[in-house]
C-alpha cells in the first residue's frame, strides 16, 4: 500500500515579486554601507536611496495588481486571522500558509513603512557639510532639523532592529520549524500536496512590471527635481 502524499509545485513568488525583493535587500545594504563613508560615497547614497523609493512605490502598486500571493490582500492578516494565529502558536497547533505567516506579513509591511520614511526623511536632511536632499528647499527649519535626526538616528536603530528580527525568523522557520523560506524566493515555487492557487507569472506580466518600474523611476525622478 503506497501512503506517500502526492505533492506538486505552485509558483508563489512571481519574478518581479523575486526580483524587487533582492534588489531592496542589495540597495538598503549600499546604503548602510554607504552611509559609513564619506565623499563621493555619497552620491551613491542617494542614488541607492532613489531606487529605494522607486521599489517601493512599485511594490506597493504591485501589492495590488501582481501574482496572486504578492497582493496584500492575499497574506496581510484580518485581526481575525492574527488572533487564530496566536491562539495556535500558544496551543503549539500545526499551522501552514502559503506565503507569509501572519506575523511575517505584518513584518514586511513594517519595513516597507520605515524604509518609506526612511527615504522621505532623506529627502529633507542636512548634514550642514555638503549632502542636502532634494526637499530641503521647500520645507521649514524645524522639519529638516526633525528628518536629520531621524534619518541619521532613529530611522536607521529601527530598520536595523526590523530587519534582524527578520533574519532571525528565516533562521527560526529553516532549522525549527524545518520551513525553507529562503528557496522560495529564488525559484518562486514551493510545494503542496493540496490544490492551491498560483501566483500569475507570464510574460506578460513580467513586462507589464517592468513598465511599471520604469513608470515609478519616472515619478521618482519628477519628485527629486521639484522646482
Amino acid at each position: 500500500m503506497n501512503n506517500s502524499t502526492n505533492t506538486h509545485p505552485v509558483r508563489v513568488w512571481d519574478l518581479p515579486t523575486r526580483i524587487f525583493h533582492w534588489l531592496l535587500l542589495a540597495s538598503v545594504a549600499g546604503l548602510y554601507i554607504t552611509s559609513e563613508l564619506e565623499g563621493d560615497a555619497m552620491r551613491l547614497h542617494f542614488l541607492l536611496g532613489y531606487n529605494v523609493l522607486t521599489l517601493l512605490l512599485f511594490r506597493f502598486i504591485w501589492g495590488v495588481v501582481g501574482g496572486y500571493w504578492s497582493r496584500f490582500v492575499n497574506f496581510v492578516p484580518t485581526p481575525t486571522k492574527l488572533l487564530a494565529y496566536i491562539r495556535a502558536i500558544r496551543t503549539k497547533e500545526p499551522t501552514s500558509h502559503v506565503s507569509h505567516n501572519p506575523f511575517g506579513a505584518l513584518s514586511v509591511l513594517t519595513m516597507l513603512l520605515l524604509l518609506l520614511i526612511q527615504v522621505l526623511t532623506g529627502f529633507m536632511s542636512d548634514d550642514e557639510a555638503s549632502n542636502t536632499g532634494p526637499w530641503t528647499s521647500f520645507v521649514p527649519n524645524s522639519w529638516i532639523e526633525l528628518a536629520t535626526e531621524y534619518h541619521a538616528e532613529v530611522g536607521q536603530v529601527l530598520l536595523l532592529f526590523v530587519i534582524g528580527m527578520h533574519v532571525v525568523s528565516i533562521f527560526y522557520y529553516k532549522f525549527i520549524q524545518h520551513d525553507d523560506l529562503v528557496t522560495p524566493m529564488i525559484n518562486g515555487d514551493k510545494t503542496f500536496a493540496t490544490e492551491t492557487p498560483a501566483s500569475r507569472d507570464t510574460l506578460t506580466s513580467r513586462l507589464f512590471a517592468l513598465g511599471l518600474y520604469l513608470a515609478c523611476a519616472y515619478v521618482v525622478y519628477r519628485l527629486i527635481n521639484i522646482s
